[in-house]
């Protein structure tokens, strides 16, 4: 195809993103627009090949990239050409699974062609396993074309089942199909059943979550539980291995950077922290021996001190209070084995 002539038609085409919206379009090119979404619109090129021009390059590099994954598949139009945001590839002709429902029903045969179209979307690598219906067209063989893959390589959220294509096939298609499924692939079945139960459990949860106000005085008491940085302790221990954690990781990264051994660097850099936190300990503990030693040393020296002038330091023997703790005291000694009363002054 005539790329050159195609890039100077793409610069008189003006494609502008709109929030929630389809895109606005200013065609000042020949080229007639087929059609338009939310990432761009559709212009004909030929009598066989469509030029796809998107809103942003973002969209556009999304789009090629998921084509390329299928382009040994029948599944996927060919591409032919690719600028910064446009792509040139086959016109999917036939008729899309939206209006083709309309008119037909849901055969076996049918949604056997779309359960292998979810094969060949795993197996090609896409992240998200599914499908609006509307990009979904049927052809004149009976066989399927998809069109919009863009999302299928990157979604802020992926379902592990085909949310979008089952919903989008209304509620009597939808239970047919899935009869189909469980026909054909019991086990499927019964994994799409289930998290269909926990989509539907989800919603309960959220309408009994949705009125229930909490109290925030309770949970700001409650809170005081997690906090770490009151016991000095703690903390200390917290920030140590939060900042070892940093430490290892960026240094993994430089060393990768660098081209070495990740296992190798992780070990090191284990064997480093090891040693130093036994510094670390070995310190704490002559630490608290040396606090231990000046404490004793202290309580010792207070013993052997006058408390005031003239004070006499008592004696201590097994018979308690036997002697003066200062000159006029007056007391009385109970002598084991008598009753007599002895008083001194």
């Amino acid at each position: 195809m005539n790329t050159k002539l195609l890039n100077n038609w793409i610069n008189r085409i003006q494609v502008l993103n709109v929030v929630n919206a389809d895109v606005e379009v200013v065609n000042k090119s020949p080229l007639r627009m087929l059609g338009k979404g939310r990432q761009g619109a559709v212009f004909q090129f030929s009598d066989d090949i469509c030029v796809k021009v998107f809103g942003n390059t973002e969209d556009c590099d999304r789009e090629h990239y998921a084509l390329s994954l299928g382009q040994n598949t029948e599944l996927f139009p060919k591409i032919h050409a690719k600028g910064p945001n446009y792509i040139a590839m086959d016109i999917v002709r036939g008729v899309d699974v939206r209006e083709y429902l309309q008119s037909q029903p849901l055969t076996p045969a049918l949604s056997s062609k779309l359960i292998e179209m979810l094969i060949i979307f795993k197996e090609i690598g896409f992240e998200r396993i599914d499908h609006h219906k509307r990009q979904i067209y049927v052809q004149d063989d009976g066989s399927l074309k998809v069109i919009d893959v863009a999302r299928t390589v990157w979604r802020d959220r992926v379902y592990p089942y085909p949310r979008k294509l089952l919903n989008s096939l209304g509620d009597e298609n939808k239970a047919l199909f899935l009869t189909h499924v469980k026909e054909m692939a019991p086990k499927l079945y019964e994994e799409w059943l289930h998290y269909i139960r926990m989509e539907e459990i989800s919603h309960q949860i959220y309408q009994i979550l949705l009125p229930e106000k909490p109290n925030k005085e309770t949970l700001k008491n409650l809170s005081k539980k997690l906090l770490t940085t009151e016991d000095e302790g703690k903390y200390v221990l917290q920030l140590q291995g939060l900042v070892q954690k940093v430490f290892k990781e960026e240094w993994v990264k430089t060393m990768l950077a660098r081209g070495k051994d990740p296992e190798a660097v992780m070990e090191k850099i284990d064997q480093y922290w090891d040693s130093l936190e036994q510094g670390l300990t070995r310190g704490r503990d002559r630490d608290r021996d040396r606090n231990r030693d000046r404490d004793r040393d202290r309580d010792k020296g207070r013993k052997q001190e006058r408390r005031y002038e003239g004070e006499f330091r008592r004696t201590h023997d097994k018979h308690h209070h036997r002697g003066k703790r200062y000159e006029g005291e007056r007391y009385r000694d109970r002598i084991s084995g008598k009753h007599k009363s002895r008083y001194y002054k």
